[in-house]
């Protein structure tokens, strides 16, 4: 069969965000730990423009009504700390403005939409984009719930959150939504419906538990086997361990590295990772169509392409780190800036 159906949605949703994130570092004045290049806002990855900015108006709202129209969490004090947002008043009720830095990244956000797509219509054709926007119209406008245009931040073990609002309104016509927002929309029911049924998050069985064997893996080889950074794969082997899913010891071999293995326990979560991904992946095709998801698939597969496919600008962070081996097979979006990879 391939690669799982949520795994093609994951990887070209990633491939849009990276692709956007380049272009709006390049573009911003911003700041980072080790690259950081004046006095802008710290630099912050396309999801804080859907959960957050996308919002704040320089009037201001509330947390509450930021929340509403989100429908999901932002990093509210992320966003203040890095200059994007100023708050004044109680924590729920206080009012949340855009800074002026944080106004100049809203405009250059709110243009790249577009300009991405418009990219990917002449690098793939416009009746490719044209045509995926449509299947995953089509499945959007049949999930029964009120899902945010952008995957949430994960929370304790690494879960998307199940989201328990029925659906009352579309914030937009399909043709209105980007096409990011089209494709985390459908990820996240698919991740949603996963989570209801697993004791571990999609992000952690996807990415970590999937790469890891009952031998060892050494820890320091895992971001370039599961795409995503060694702070996300810290977070998610502190969980497998916590739950006795995973150990990690020192290299039977006499190295001084690290190796994660499953334990017999572990290795059951991940046949069992593995079994629910198929039959949920059946169950889509009784719901939506066998021809719906078959079509998607094949869609999906011709947009996606290779971490190397994508070149950063020389003067990007990204430019200046190991290219990654693969992408994540489902986003590992933190607090920490909201990253597709977890960086």
């Amino acid at each position: 069969m391939g690669l799982p159906l949520f795994t093609l949605l994951s990887e070209v949703l990633v491939a849009f965000t990276i692709e956007f994130d380049n272009e709006f570092e390049h573009r911003t004045p911003h700041r980072t730990t080790q690259f950081g290049s004046g006095s802008g806002p710290w630099l912050v990855s396309m999801v804080m423009w859907s959960n957050c900015m996308r919002f704040v108006t320089d009037e201001g709202l509330t947390v509450r009504e930021l929340e509403d129209l989100a429908r999901t969490k932002t990093n509210l004090n992320g966003m203040q700390r890095w200059g994007y947002i100023s708050t004044q008043g109680p924590p729920r009720s206080g009012v949340i403005r855009a800074t002026p830095k944080g106004r100049q990244a809203r405009e250059v956000w709110r243009a790249l939409f577009g300009e991405i797509e418009k990219r990917w219509q002449a690098r793939f054709g416009p009746n490719e984009i044209g045509q995926l926007r449509e299947s995953l119209g089509a499945l959007n406008s049949r999930i029964d719930a009120d899902l945010p245009d952008c995957l949430p931040i994960l929370g304790y073990g690494l879960f998307s959150g199940a989201l328990e609002r029925k659906r009352e309104r579309l914030a937009g016509s399909q043709d209105e939504l980007s096409l990011p927002a089209l494709l985390s929309r459908v990820l996240l029911a698919f991740a949603i419906e996963f989570e209801s049924e697993s004791d571990l998050s999609l992000a952690i069985s996807a990415n970590v538990l999937r790469v890891l064997d009952e031998t060892g893996v050494r820890v320091r080889d895992l971001p370039l086997l599961s795409g995503v950074s060694k702070e996300a794969i810290s977070m998610a082997l502190g969980f497998l361990k916590k739950k006795s899913i995973a150990v990690v010891e020192p290299d039977p071999a006499g190295s001084r590295a690290k190796i994660a293995r499953l334990t017999p326990k572990g290795r059951a979560a991940q046949d069992a990772y593995h079994k629910l991904v198929e039959i949920i992946e059946e169950r889509w095709k009784a719901r939506f169509g066998e021809r719906s998801i078959r079509v998607l698939r094949e869609q999906l597969q011709r947009l996606v392409v290779a971490p190397s496919a994508i070149e950063p600008y020389p003067d990007g962070w990204r430019a200046r780190v190991p290219k990654p081996g693969t992408w994540p097979h489902y986003p590992m979006v933190l607090h920490r800036g909201g990253f597709p990879d977890g960086s």
